[in-house]
């Protein structure tokens, strides 16, 4: 425990020491290995004020500051609004747009519903197939089938006629 608090203060004493070197540094004040200042006086740096005039500097038109974001972003905007109306006047193309699966949701939802149907389809087709073979089989289930049956015998008979008289 006490080895973690001697690594910690001897931590924050050097933290201390790079900051007040760092601040002098700042300031102009040199330092040397040995921490004693150097033997050149403080000199005062006058960025924004000009002791001859003593006034405020203000910046020249012709100094202009090159890495500026302003600069940077100049024409920018105006390239960005053109392109923009470029894309606008162009006209839409409807694939583009389109999704690929439009119905994916509602084949989900009818999913259910449609088992139900299949699965009846399927029966009654499987009943008329039962009711077709026992009609040609001449063994009709019940009296509606076997008039329906001669009906049908009748219309082939009179189909198979008219197709003899045509020749």
């Amino acid at each position: 425990m006490t080895t973690t608090t001697n690594s910690l203060e001897s931590a924050s004493e050097a933290r201390k020491e790079r900051l007040v070197a760092l601040r002098r540094r700042k300031l102009g004040q040199d330092v040397e290995e040995g921490g004693e200042r150097s033997k050149e006086p403080f000199r005062f740096r006058q960025r924004n004020f000009d002791p001859e005039t003593r006034t405020l500097r203000k910046h020249n038109a012709g100094e202009e500051q090159e890495d500026t974001v302003e600069n940077q972003v100049k024409g920018l905007a105006e390239k960005i609004i053109a392109e923009d109306e470029e894309r606008r006047n162009q006209e839409l193309d409807l694939f583009n747009i389109a999704p690929k699966r439009p119905n994916w949701d509602l084949k989900r939802n009818l999913e259910k519903k449609l088992s139900r149907l299949e699965r009846k389809t399927a029966e009654s087709i499987h009943l008329l197939i039962r009711k077709r073979m026992a009609a040609q089989q001449g063994t009709p289930d019940d009296l509606s089938a076997q008039i329906n049956a001669q009906q049908r015998d009748a219309e082939r008979d009179e189909a198979d006629e008219a197709s003899d008289e045509e020749e």
